[in-house]
């Protein structure tokens, strides 16, 4: 297929937002009219998109940029609506709508009875052509467009059920939150434009070597503002706060938004812009360091969280932290690995989330219990209902884990690998793979956690409702299968030599980072030192599992309402270490107290209100009285005034 059709792939699923939002408006309960068209377009965009990595591949992986319409020419700049087909867009293509697709068939089933059934495939539609444009823009400018073009859809299906309070102020804190991290990408493309004259991904990569210093301060200064942005999309720390509350939308929402898209954006930029972050070593080590430290406290948050979406959620946070992690230490592709093998182990978890908790709701409602169907301690003993989901669900587990032969065991394995290799140059780098490796131990802990408390053991669900626990219809179960063999076989993307493989996504992508990797070349360890690595971080992952396993076993599960308040260490996990107390006391209550006493009771009752409002009035009150007095029914003194006024106007234009 030309890449000339480039375009295609986000018009279908824009055509389908159109589409389904006019139905929202019109028929709002034509579900299969809105079925079709969503799902439709979204697995049309996918086969298009098929048949351009095809073309692409064919061609020798050679970049194409396609122009579709002059944006902006004033001056200097010149700006146009262009998309650009490359290795590294190809990657996010397929995986945008590949997993895209899975997801909006699982919804047809998992929100089949709501009453915005096609006003959520509406905005779902759009989410999906909003982050093509992001991935698909060929300068900074029009993936910005699809950058804050995500942002919306966010808001929109966070606070998807928007009459629940919760939900509405989770959709305006994560729109809040990503704006942050817009306003330093913003700043940067304006330094970038200043310093290097152009905002193209190609031209960047060629003209910033030159225009800019290695390792000075323009150059820092320009990547730590795209690293904020990049924060801010990804949910890094201290902007992550968003993300564990965004758990309040429909759970697909979560797969698709927060699991295997939107969130990885940040990592895509800071790929595609690998040359100008390998000129910048400082952002790197800082980079790498968020990332880590993100890694390993969202892992210890997760420990002791009892929602199966918010255990999931700061696994998310997680995983990421990983991605920043391998792009800051120079291995862009084990990130962008790391990317893929997430989208499909993660996506696979959160859909098999969404069925147990579609059960869940209907076995409690069946049994009159207000129970949170969420909650995993009213849960317990799911495998024998929902065998499909049980198994499929403990295969994602097992992935996210790090077990071989799955895939997330050799994306994870790459990770690791890299910082230990930075670290013979950067020594902090140690420090960061041996946080890495304990992040491993606990992810599998917090894993095998949540499958117990959910699949294993005594069953916690009233007795009247268990005869409504069963696995989803085709719709919901057929995903989790397809998603279930990626999150295995995923990892034959980039098999290591020591596994028979020939590192195909290096390969793959080498186009897109060889610049990036001659300036900032990463030193992989060899031999014995890269077989203990790959040791140890099996080890981790196994004893991660048995840990978490018997532990939770070895303790008894009583439901919400009966358990003891959390203490010590464990209430400051299960608090989330405090992190949005700290926000509202810092942030939050300082600018509400300010709103209120400067801006509110001081400039708008006070200044404007008070002085220039009434002022105002006043004035012309008295204009209005003075002309009034002039007014006296005499037409000796209207003659007198109109003389006088004759022979001003006379005296002024002589003069």
């Amino acid at each position: 297929m030309p890449a000339s059709l480039l375009w295609l792939v986000i018009a279908l699923p824009l055509a389908g937002f159109v589409a389904n939002g006019l139905l929202a408006l019109r028929r709002p309960g034509a579900t299969g009219a809105v079925t079709a068209i969503g799902t439709g377009a979204v697995a049309a965009a996918f086969a298009v998109a098929l048949g351009l990595v095809a073309g692409l591949r064919a061609a020798g992986g050679e970049a194409t940029v396609v122009p579709l319409w002059a944006w902006m020419h004033t001056g200097a700049l010149r700006l146009d609506i262009a998309l650009q087909l490359d290795p590294l867009t190809a990657v996010m293509l397929l995986v945008v709508t590949g997993v895209g697709t899975l997801i909006h068939v699982f919804s047809v089933g998992y929100m089949h009875d709501d009453p915005g059934y096609a006003r959520y495939f509406a905005y779902l539609n759009l989410f999906v052509a909003s982050m093509l444009v992001l991935v698909l823009g060929a300068s900074l400018p029009v993936s910005f467009i699809g950058w804050e073009g995500v942002g919306l859809c966010s808001y929109l299906l966070i606070g998807f059920w928007h009459a629940d309070e919760a939900n509405a102020d989770a959709g305006k804190k994560a729109f809040l939150a990503n704006r942050v991290g817009d306003f330093g990408v913003l700043v940067a493309m304006f330094l970038l434009w200043w310093h290097v004259g152009t905002l193209d991904y190609a031209a960047l990569a060629e003209r910033a070597p030159t225009a800019l210093v290695a390792g000075g301060g323009t150059v820092t200064a320009i990547t730590l503002l795209l690293l904020l942005g990049c924060t801010g999309k990804s949910a890094q720390i201290p902007l992550h706060v968003w993300l564990p509350d965004a758990m309040a939308g429909p759970t697909p929402v979560s797969a698709l938004i927060h699991a295997a898209t939107m969130v990885t954006a940040g990592v895509f930029l800071v790929v595609r812009l690998a040359a100008l972050f390998a000129m910048a070593p400082l952002t790197a080590s800082v980079m790498a360091g968020i990332g880590v430290t993100t890694a390993l406290l969202a892992a210890l948050v997760a420990l002791r969280q009892h929602d199966i979406k918010k255990v999931l959620a700061y696994s998310t946070i997680s995983q990421l932290g990983f991605m920043f992690l391998a792009v800051g230490a120079g291995a862009y592709v084990a990130g962008l690995f790391h990317v893929v093998t997430h989208a499909f182990f993660k996506a696979l978890l959160f859909l098999g989330a969404g069925g147990v908790i579609h059960a869940m709701h209907a076995a409690g409602h069946a049994a009159h219990d207000h129970a949170d169907p969420q909650d995993m301690r009213h849960m317990g003993g799911l495998r024998t209902a929902m065998p499909w989901t049980a198994a499929l669900m403990g295969l994602g587990t097992l992935a996210i884990a790090g077990v071989p032969p799955l895939s997330g065991f050799f994306s994870k394995d790459e990770i690791l690998a890299a910082a230990f290799g930075r670290g013979s140059d950067v020594p902090v780098f140690r420090l960061y793979w041996a946080m890495g490796l304990l992040t491993a131990f606990l992810t599998a802990v917090y894993m095998a956690r949540l499958f117990t408390m959910t699949f294993l053991g005594t069953s916690r669900v009233p007795e009247a409702g268990r005869v409504h626990l069963h696995d989803g219809p085709p719709s919901m179960t057929l995903p989790l299968v397809v998603l279930g063999v990626l999150a295995a076989a995923g990892g034959v993307l980039n098999l290591p030599a020591w596994a028979g493989g020939h590192h195909a996504l290096d390969t793959w992508l080498a186009p897109v980072v060889e610049r990036a990797m001659a300036m900032r070349p990463l030193d992989l360890p060899h031999g014995r030192t890269e077989w203990a690595l790959v040791g140890g971080a099996v080890a981790a992952g196994v004893a991660g599992l048995l840990l978490g396993w018997r532990a939770t076993r070895a303790a008894p599960i009583v439901p919400a309402a009966q358990a003891a308040p959390e203490t010590g260490l464990w209430r400051l996990l299960h608090r989330r270490f405090y992190v949005d107390e700290l926000y509202a006391a810092v942030v939050v209550r300082p600018i509400v107290a300010f709103s209120r006493t400067v801006l509110w009771q001081g400039l708008d009752r006070g200044a404007i209100d008070g002085g220039a409002v009434r002022g105002l009035a006043r004035s012309f009150q008295s204009l209005g009285w003075a002309g009034s007095r002039l007014q006296t029914g005499q037409l000796g003194f209207y003659v007198v005034v109109f003389v006088a006024g004759a022979v001003w106007v006379l005296r002024t234009v002589l003069d």
